[in-house]
């Protein structure tokens, strides 16, 4: 292999002229050096010294982002070093460059020690990347331009290497540049990533694209714009914008398509923020635009930052989207928001921390997908609007609940609904451009239907829907869990009471748990085995005292007072309700899974008698919210009405509808109804077996 050299030298001076050389920057000569020396023996597949690739990671900041924070650079330095070089550690870097330093490169460092599968192994490098840029945003601005520098050096890698990180890019890093608002970058990683998933047809269609850059009818544009600016004393220059690979790119179906809407755009650049306005209306005469298509960013701008006129007219049977900035509007559209990375304006502020909460949710909870979360949060906005006038963005397909929660968390655990305009809509109502939006609150916070979950867009509505929904199983789990505990002491023979005693401390110790509570909770979810836990009791808290035999075949029991189906999973092999007798609910981190007693599939399941329990309701203590249907088979209407005259006075009827066709009303109904708790369904149930017809009923839970 031919080895290149690296000028070290040469990068000390063009780094200089990005940061200069005062005492301000000496921590990065200070990390170049370190570096340096940690990579010296280090060569990458393509031949070049391991030290070009931190060294050119620090330059996409210093030069293609506009970062001159001398320990940002310094970190990008030295980010692959704890994780290379065994003696380098994150207290080494803490030491030699601050803590500011450390805690970029800690996040930045990947998960070294596992043992499980590839699948959990790259699932843990991500959440903890996520982590660290929860934290500290420099994480994922150093992780961009490490992948950028990656895919710009990615033809020396096996084919199969090339694959991973491409669909990598595809799936994680490019979306996440466009939320961050670097275009430039996402441009590139999307177009670099894309050439490699794609080689045949990537290289078919750039030749495509090469080709509509010299499209007459786009040139003739060009030069009507050009003269009509300047024949209204204007100036500006314009310039052509060929969509390369990234835009053609379906990141839904995941694959590339021949052709699209728009693949041409036009940049008009002005001197002054009045000569954009100007621009625009010299624009609006030549080519009049597609009405309610003018955005104005800069009297407006996205959260991001981004400022400038967006205008969409349709020339010859084509759509076109010319963009008018000034200069500066136009570096900080490439530079998103670390192009003033100290700004602490209001805006900004809120858009950093909206950034860093969707991080915090991506590394912390796994009760979502992250893939999901960053797909939906990179897609399209739609720009809607408080009642105050407040700018809210939000992903294209967004419903009100995301709105919601993107005003404040409060806002969103206790909506009910919303008006826009004259017109109440509900929680699942999918928002348009340019809604002005009423939220509908209650006092006290909303019991959320689960299905809300899958059509809200936002990361923080679908995190903050995943915890409401886990702490209402923990509650349940953990009434469950010291239920089946006692019940099972009791069949030992063990009193409840010896849990309080001073020696469960070493028996929580034993199963790393702090806390009674938690050991509850545990138990109720099937992680703490049931079996086990009283043979620690027995014999660590119990000894030397007689104890019963091992039971065996009668489950615990639990009494519940809720159908809620965030806890309840009603299997669908037996469709088993809370009116049938014999149900046998699996104990899991999911909420309890309900099985008939004689179901097939129960049989086929390898389970402990501990780890099931005996489900039974509280009739009179189980509320029912939801409005119910019954479906009546082939009942007269004469019938259905003296049924329903003698029913159960719990039974609410709404209304009645006849399912069957003419009119000879002998056919089948439908009977909406309401019924306060599972008592009165109870009898209701048993009203209708006795009338000897054939009817219909599931639980709406």
């Amino acid at each position: 292999m031919q080895y290149a050299k690296f000028d070290i030298n040469g990068y000390r001076r063009v780094m200089a002229a990005f940061i200069g050389e005062g005492p301000e920057s000496q921590v990065f000569r200070d990390a170049l050096d370190f570096a340096l020396e940690a990579h010296g023996a280090q060569w990458r597949r393509s031949g070049d010294p391991y030290i070009m690739h931190p060294c050119s990671v620090a330059r996409i900041l210093a030069e293609e982002l506009d970062i001159r924070n001398a320990e940002i650079l310094a970190a990008a330095l030295l980010h692959d070093t704890v994780e290379d070089v065994p003696e380098v550690t994150t207290e080494v870097i803490g030491k030699k460059f601050g803590a500011n330093v450390a805690a970029i490169v800690e996040g930045c460092t990947k998960v070294t020690h596992y043992t499980g599968d590839r699948q959990t192994f790259k699932k843990l490098v991500h959440r903890k990347i996520f982590s660290g840029a929860a934290a500290k945003l420099e994480v994922m601005i150093v992780k961009l331009a490490d992948r950028l520098h990656n895919l710009r050096t990615l033809s020396s890698m096996p084919r199969h290497k090339r694959q991973k990180i491409a669909d990598e890019t595809l799936d994680i890093y490019a979306p996440l540049a466009t939320i961050l608002g670097l275009f430039a970058i996402k441009r590139e990683l999307y177009n670099l990533a894309l050439a490699y998933k794609f080689p045949r047809q990537g290289s078919r269609l750039q030749m495509h694209i090469n080709s509509l850059r010299n499209d007459p009818e786009v040139l003739q544009i060009i030069n009507n714009v050009q003269q009509a600016l300047e024949k209204g004393g204007l100036a500006g220059k314009i310039h052509l914008r060929t969509k390369g690979l990234w835009g053609y790119y379906d990141v839904r179906n995941r694959i590339l398509i021949k052709e699209i809407e728009s693949p041409q755009e036009f940049l008009i650049l002005m001197e002054t923020k009045n000569g954009c306005y100007q621009a625009l209306g010299v624009l609006n005469e030549i080519y009049p635009p597609i009405p309610r298509t003018i955005r104005d960013f800069i009297a407006s701008p996205k959260p991001s930052g981004y400022q400038g006129l967006h205008a969409r007219p349709n020339i010859n049977g084509r759509k076109y989207l010319f963009k008018i900035r000034t200069e500066e509007m136009a570096r900080r559209a490439q530079r998103g928001m670390v192009r003033d990375w100290t700004a602490d304006g209001k805006s900004r502020g809120r858009f950093v921390k909206e950034i860093q909460e969707m991080f915090d949710i991506l590394g912390s909870d796994d009760s979502v997908s992250y893939r999901d979360m960053i797909a939906a949060s990179g897609r399209k906005e739609i720009y809607t609007y408080t009642p105050q006038g407040d700018l809210i963005c939000l992903p294209v397909n967004s419903i009100l609940l995301d709105f919601a929660f993107r005003v404040h968390t409060a806002i969103g655990h206790t909506a009910i609904g919303g008006m826009i305009g004259k017109q109440k809509v509900g929680l699942e109502h999918q928002l348009r451009d340019g809604n002005v939006i009423k939220v509908i609150r209650q006092e006290e916070q909303v019991h959320f239907e689960p299905g809300l979950q899958k059509l809200c867009q936002t990361p923080k509505a679908r995190s903050e829907l995943a915890k409401a929904f886990r702490l209402r199983r923990e509650a349940v789990s953990h009434q469950i869990g010291k239920t089946v505990l006692a019940q099972e002491l009791r069949r030992y023979g063990v009193p409840f009471e010896i849990v309080e005693k001073k020696g469960m401390a070493d028996i929580l110790e034993y199963f790393g748990i702090d806390t009674l509570d938690e050991l509850y909770l545990q138990v109720g979810e099937g992680r703490v085995r049931l079996r086990e836990l009283i043979y620690e009791i027995r014999h660590g808290l119990y000894v030397g005292r007689p104890t019963l035999y091992q039971p065996t075949g009668v489950f615990n029991r639990v009494d519940l007072a809720t159908v809620d189906p965030v806890v309840i999973k009603s299997s669908a092999c037996c469709k088993p309700g809370p009116l049938d007798k014999g149900l046998v609910g699996l104990l899991s981190e999911r909420g309890l899974s309900l099985h008939s007693k004689d179901c097939a599939q129960l049989q086929k399941i390898n389970f402990q008698r501990e780890d099931a329990v005996e489900v039974r309701w509280k009739l009179k203590g189980t509320r029912i919210d939801k409005a119910q249907k019954i479906i009546i088979m082939q009942a007269s209407r004469n019938r259905l009405l003296m049924l329903l005259s003698v029913a159960p006075e719990e039974m609410k009827v709404v209304d009645v509808v006849y399912l069957g066709k003419g009119t000879a009303m002998v056919g089948d109904w439908e009977i909406n109804f309401r019924v306060t708790n599972l008592y009165g369904l109870k009898k209701i149930n048993r009203h209708f077996e006795r009338s000897g017809l054939r009817y219909e009923f599931e639980l709406e839970q």
